[in-house]
């Protein structure tokens, strides 16, 4: 029984080529139980014209679909849905209302959906100001040389690598490039036993303050800080020391003697940007060994140092061991990603390895040899190097429309970074700003969710540069020092 032709179009949401469309379509209507084993397909032509694309994209998507078992060719006969294709699991759908009879208030036995976190709208591209830290550009990246190295990493040659159950180790190429490339542009020489691959920095803090810490130890931390660590921590179940930072970073003095492990954001601080300067960089190595106690240094984002030449890292500096490094490939590459390191000793690296396997074993093996191509073929350094040029001009533009709207940016000592950390006027909570902005086109973030106490940052926000382009943000900047102006008439 020949399928009608007007049952076929293509999915206009559907993003992917015309040959994929075609695939799609056919594929779910054999899943979807409409095209019946046995029955008849239009011929290429006949579907070609109907859909109004060429013969061979027909003929090719048919061609796949043989290959998948959907379709089968008979001579000249035509293309016919196969009799043993992949079909769906049907089950009865249940009769009446299904009535959630548990108290998930006394099942419950931990709450982790109260943390405070920033919030990003998913329709961020859509706003014709996005001031949003930390999200991919897309006229930016190198989408031509990504797409070679994964098809690269699914290649023969390399297709068992990259398809195994590694358990859990890492990739040997992507392990390898960082331990002789990434690493010792900071200064930092490992060996790859003391090298662990993690789902971007988020997962990495987390196995440190799950590896290091526990209910009778003190772990100190930026405040304000990356809202990320603070959860991490929290669940953690130790005792938590915010102290405060200047425009040099982590205020030392105000580390309490008893701290087991210090996390800080040296290079760029989150989420103000300042630059830890070298000298104080050495005394609190100084002070952890006096004291006692282990640093966990967390990296994101050190290659964006485009306005000064970047610090030494503090691992670099360490000669004692105390250092753990925190790196990631989510800001360089794109956050999506989710790939990271950490650097430490071999006792740590195994003991962070075993308790990463608990939770999903490792990084999935695609993407870490996808990465380890982009990188070891020298596209990443060129993207940064590109990314660094086009940072630089947006910072510029900025900074001048800051200063010419007479918004008061907060942190001057700062190497680079991709946002700036605004304080707005008396009586101005940064969360109402944000929601009239929101009405006008312009997204910022809210600086609350960076402190201990949410009332202390409600003065505090952030804008960044790397998800808007030059000529939009001189005008995003306009809007927001009018939006601040009309709160002053209030």
């Amino acid at each position: 029984m020949p399928i009608p032709i007007d049952t076929f179009f293509l999915d206009p949401k559907f993003e992917g080529t015309l040959q994929q469309k075609i695939q799609r379509m056919i594929s779910e209507g054999v899943l979807s139980g409409r095209f019946i084993p046995g029955a008849k397909l239009p011929s290429s032509r006949k579907l070609a014209v109907h859909l109004g694309i060429s013969r061979i994209t027909v003929t090719l998507a048919y061609s796949e679909l043989v290959s998948d078992d959907y379709l089968i060719a008979k001579g000249r006969s035509g293309y016919y849905v196969s009799p043993t294709a992949p079909q769906r699991s049907r089950f009865e759908t249940p009769k009446g209302v299904v009535t959630d009879c548990v108290d998930w208030n006394k099942a419950i036995g931990q709450r982790f959906s109260d943390q405070v976190m920033p919030e990003k709208p998913m329709d961020w591209r859509s706003y014709p100001y996005p001031f949003i830290y930390g999200q991919a550009d897309d006229r930016i990246f190198d989408h031509s040389n990504w797409r070679q190295c994964a098809l690269q990493a699914l290649g023969k040659r390399e297709f068992s690598t990259v398809t195994a159950d590694s358990f859990e180790r890492d990739d040997p190429e992507l392990v390898k490039y960082i331990a002789l490339n990434t690493l010792p542009r900071r200064g930092i020489h490992a060996k790859p036993e003391q090298i662990l691959i993690t789902m971007g920095a988020q997962n990495a803090l987390w196995l440190c303050a799950h590896v290091l810490l526990n209910q009778r130890r003190m772990a100190a931390m930026e405040n304000p800080g990356y809202p990320g660590l603070r959860v991490a921590l929290n669940l953690a179940r130790c005792t938590v020391a915010s102290v405060p930072v200047d425009d040099c970073g982590m205020v030392l003095d105000a580390l309490p003697a008893e701290t087991d492990v210090v996390f800080t954001t040296p290079s760029h601080h989150c989420p103000t940007n300042v630059t830890m300067p070298l000298e104080r960089r050495r005394a609190l190595l100084e002070l952890a060994s006096r004291n006692d106690f282990i640093i966990v240094e967390d990296d994101y984002e050190f290659e964006m140092s485009f306005l000064n030449p970047p610090e030494p890292a503090l691992k670099s500096l360490d000669e004692e061991g105390r250092v753990i490094y925190v790196g990631s490939f989510s800001k360089s590459l794109f956050p999506g990603l989710r790939l990271g390191y950490v650097v430490g000793s071999e006792v740590f690296i195994r003991e962070a390895r075993a308790l990463r396997a608990a939770i999903l074993r490792h990084p999935p093996g695609h993407l870490q040899r996808t990465a380890a191509n982009f990188l070891s073929l020298g596209h990443y350094d060129a993207l940064v190097a590109r990314m660094g040029q086009i940072y630089r001009k947006r910072r510029e533009i900025m900074q001048e429309a800051i200063a010419r709207c007479g918004l008061e940016s907060v942190g001057i000592n700062v190497a680079g970074g991709s946002s700036f950390w605004i304080k707005t006027p008396e009586g101005v909570d940064a969360r109402d700003l944000a929601l009239a902005l929101k009405d006008r086109g312009v997204l910022i973030e809210p600086g609350h969710v960076f402190f201990e106490r949410p009332e202390d940052g409600a003065r505090f926000f952030r804008i960044a540069y790397s998800s808007i382009e030059s000529a939009r943000i001189s005008a995003g900047i306009t809007l927001i020092a009018e939006t601040l102006h009309s709160f002053g008439k209030r």
